[in-house]
């Protein structure tokens, strides 16, 4: 089994959370989309989506973040003779839906400055372009992702956007913080793959250095954090990266080969 991913794609960390947590092993390949390497075209003819994370066994090929979870949680189950969950898969499966609901792409960045924002932006951009030129047989679908990039651009522009995703989350963290009246974690007392799902969105609450607004005004979610990140997994997938000082280090790391690559304009 093969996953495609990177440390600073939500979506990517709630399938590698599963897998931690499920015990599964696979063969991971990292692909910056930062620095436009899932625009590379050996990836792009598979999935023009260019969108990460893409899970691989064999001939199946599976591009959407439930699924691949499911998926996991299936080859676990069998791995253990079959053994489910004493919670209620229905109950799971509605909050990992509810989860993934929430589109995280404009609120994240709606919250980086300007200035590296727009900078990584315009750096992506003239991937894609240069993409386009070395592989004129898919040049059609890298011109739809050229246009996807300018639309959202301009949907950061636009405060009815902005808010309606913000609104969103909110929505989503007080669901939750309701939960957790009553429950250790989103769905009963045991951990499941809602957990995997859920932990990522308060992961990027925190690097963007927004839990004071989102997090700790919810007492319940704010200890469920704490216990959240106490777990094997979560430092595996998300803590080696961005916890505390780690996350200037993986942040300027990628910020400074980005800077090389526009000086010696290799795209």
């Amino acid at each position: 089994m093969q996953l495609f991913h990177h440390p600073y794609s939500l979506d990517s960390q709630k399938v590698r959370l599963a897998l931690e947590e499920k015990g599964v092993d696979y063969t991971s390949h990292r692909l910056n989309p930062i620095t436009g390497k899932n625009m590379d075209p050996s990836f792009f003819r598979v999935n023009p989506s260019a969108k990460l994370p893409v899970f691989q066994n064999g001939s199946q090929i599976i591009f959407s973040t439930i699924e691949m979870i499911q998926y996991i949680e299936r080859i676990a189950n069998v791995s253990s003779s079959g053994d489910s969950n004493k919670v209620d898969d229905i109950e799971v499966n509605k909050w990992m839906k509810k989860i993934q609901g929430w589109n995280s792409n404009i609120f994240t960045m709606s919250h980086i400055p300007d200035k590296y924002r727009l900078f990584v932006s315009k750096f992506v951009r003239r991937v894609v372009i240069a993409r386009m030129a070395e592989s004129p047989d898919i040049a059609n679908a890298y011109h739809l992702k050229l246009k996807e990039a300018y639309e959202r651009e301009e949907q950061l522009k636009d405060s009815d956007v902005l808010n309606s995703s913000e609104e969103h989350l909110v929505e989503l963290l007080d669901e939750v913080e309701k939960q957790l009246c009553e429950k250790a974690y989103v769905v009963g007392d045991e951990y499941t793959m809602a957990d995997a799902m859920f932990i990522p969105v308060l992961a990027l609450i925190e690097l963007l250095e927004l839990e004071d607004k989102y997090i700790l005004v919810r007492p319940r979610i704010a200890e469920y954090w704490k216990v959240a990140k106490l777990r094997p997994s979560y430092n595996t997938v998300i803590g080696k990266y961005f916890s505390g000082w780690r996350k200037y280090r993986t942040l300027s790391k990628t910020w400074f080969f980005l800077h090389i690559r526009s000086i010696l304009r290799r795209y």
